[in-house]
């Protein structure tokens, strides 16, 4: 057949969607990587780590590099579980085109007991993609990748200029970076979030949280003299009944409602939660326990007042700490997330469109909806920079985000990379585009 008889030629989107299925291996062998540098928070100990091999793989790309720390002083608590530099990397390769600026976190909860893969090694089988933040977030950094250089293999002309900005302490920091770059003017343009699901959804908002770490102290001594009157003050059993009015207040705190809209898939509306997360303390048999540490955590409606919140819980404490005076007590907050609002705006028709590109989504099928998980970005929109967020992400239900076994797939990994590259491409829905419709 002649190239007269073979119809028009591809366009550089085309090719480059056909780049996206070709290159999804190099994708797969990036998100190993990642998977291998141990990101957890708490502690939060190898972002520089991550940092390097992040300016690696980004290098072939033509972007220029900034780290940005976020100071010690605003981040670190005495007796808090973080630790290590929080290094924040922006890659950037600006041309004078708008900005998009596409942010990660790069921290991933700790690892959980009930793995049965290796968690800090990318485990393949079939084609899910089994590894610590496989789908919480480091598999969209992948998928991001692979959009970007199929664009260059293609030859397709962007729209924006991406600005990829991979922060630090996301997952319950008490100072994220992302707050900080926003409140260091350091933002450009507007914003794709990918702490998010491969859903057709249109952000509605989402709710607040807040760590506080309970330290009880108590005295320790031989466990043999325990029953000595003044002998030892265990502190283990000093928190017993704290905790029990910790549970009590969880069920007053369980029972309110949010207005916010619920996922498609909820049983009810949104409520607030407060949970025991985390419990230290003791160290052997042979010892009263001189210190127990419980980290508490309080998921808060848009509805609530943190400080309101916040005190709910102090004052629970407090009567029960009143009736046991040889107990020492300190309350710390160790992390902060603020709720997120309504983050709808004038991107996300072209953004729906891109998805629908990537993933095969009828416009029918998108749904405004909020969660009772947190963001990072009701931060950046108390700066002011902007109000809207675009979201999108690899997270389904089945995907086991923060349990053993998280994954993702091939398939989703493709469709995200192709979304990305739809929405960066300039001859993509270009009518839908606020920066250069009139």
């Amino acid at each position: 057949m002649s190239d007269q008889q073979a119809g028009p030629p591809h366009t550089g989107l085309e090719l480059g969607m056909t780049a996206v299925e070709q290159d999804v291996e190099i994708a797969v062998a990036d998100l190993a990587r990642m998977i291998e540098v141990d990101t957890s928070f708490p502690p939060g100990e190898n972002y520089d780590a991550f940092a390097d091999l992040m300016q690696d793989l980004l290098a072939p790309l033509n972007f220029d590099f900034a780290r940005v720390r976020v100071p010690e002083e605003l981040w670190k608590v005495e007796v808090g579980p973080a630790f290590g530099a929080r290094t924040n990397l922006v890659a950037s390769r600006e041309s004078g085109k708008p900005v998009l600026g596409l942010y990660y976190h790069v921290d991933t909860v700790p690892v959980t007991p009930g793995w049965q893969r290796d968690p800090l090694k990318l485990t393949i089988e079939d084609s899910k993609l089994y590894g610590l933040g496989a789908a919480d977030m480091k598999g969209t950094i992948a998928a991001t990748l692979l959009a970007l250089r199929s664009a260059e293999k293609a030859g397709v002309d962007l729209a924006f200029d991406p600005m990829l900005l991979l922060c630090t302490d996301e997952e319950g920091g008490l100072y994220p970076g992302i707050r900080y770059l926003a409140e260091q003017g350091m933002l450009k343009g507007h914003i794709l979030n990918f702490n998010g699901s491969a859903a057709p959804r249109v952000w509605a908002g989402c709710f607040g949280i807040f760590n506080l770490q309970l330290t009880i102290r108590g005295h320790s001594v031989h466990a043999g003299e325990g029953n000595r009157t003044g002998a030892g003050i265990n502190a283990i059993e000093g928190a017993l009944p704290v905790m029990t009015a910790l549970m009590g207040l969880k069920n007053v705190v369980a029972a309110r409602a949010s207005a916010l809209a619920p996922p498609p898939h909820s049983t009810g509306p949104l409520r607030p939660q407060l949970t025991i997360a985390a419990i230290e303390g003791g160290t052997a048999g042979g010892q009263v326990p001189a210190e127990v540490k419980v980290l508490i955590s309080r998921r808060y409606a848009p509805e609530e007042n943190y400080d309101e919140a916040r005190a709910e819980i102090e004052d629970a404490i407090n009567k029960v700490a009143a009736e046991m005076p040889d107990l020492g007590l300190g309350i710390d907050l160790v992390g902060h997330l603020i709720p997120t609002s309504d983050a709808d705006g004038p991107h996300w028709p072209r953004w729906q469109r891109a998805l629908s590109e990537g993933f095969g989504y009828k416009p029918e099928d998108f749904q405004k909806w909020g969660a009772a998980s947190c963001s990072d970005f009701g931060y950046v929109q108390r700066t002011g920079f902007t109000r809207e967020v675009l979201l999108g992400g690899l997270g389904r239900p089945e995907s086991c985000i923060h349990s053993p076994d998280e994954h993702t797939t091939k398939q989703d990994i493709v469709a995200l990379a192709k979304s990305i590259l739809a929405y960066l491409a300039a001859d993509f829905a270009p009518d839908l585009n606020p920066e250069t419709r009139p």
